[in-house]
């Protein structure tokens, strides 16, 4: 568990995921400002439904995905890597992550894009500030909600 406490600790500090979909064998990728829910293990954030990505996902899909900050040092390097399930949110879902979104994007309150939810299924933490290549690896247990 401690794993997923340090990798939650960084992943509250930052603000932009980027995933990639696949479908019908094209692949696209997107970056979203997010926020995180560490309880559910899981990202919030908007996007349009007529964005490609958008549409090769559908009401939901498989990604992939990474958060990574921009040190300019080696040593400093940290980054996620994940798996996980994309699905759009129903206006009734989307009611509480969408003010915890939009309290921390006020730009947010703007747009009209509906919420979506990334629930992470697997994480790969590189962490060069524990040492070079260190990696702190985290898997959803099947019986997790």
């Amino acid at each position: 568990m401690e794993t997923l406490a340090a990798i939650n600790r960084w992943l509250a500090k930052q603000h932009v995921v980027t995933w990639c979909v696949a479908s019908r064998g094209e692949l696209w990728c997107a970056n979203a400002f997010y926020i995180y829910d560490p309880q559910k293990v899981a990202f919030y954030l908007l996007s349009d439904d007529q964005t490609r990505h958008s549409q090769m996902t559908g009401l939901q899909a498989n990604i992939a995905g990474t958060v990574n900050g921009q040190p300019k040092t080696v040593a400093l390097i940290r980054g996620l890597q994940f798996t996980g399930e994309i699905r759009r949110l129903d206006e009734t879902e989307s009611i509480a992550p969408r003010a915890q979104y939009n309290r921390r994007f006020p730009v947010a309150r703007l747009l009209s894009a509906p919420m979506w939810e990334i629930r992470l299924t697997e994480l790969k933490f590189t962490d060069n500030t524990l040492g070079f290549g260190k990696k702190l690896h985290w898997i959803r247990d099947a019986h997790s909600a």
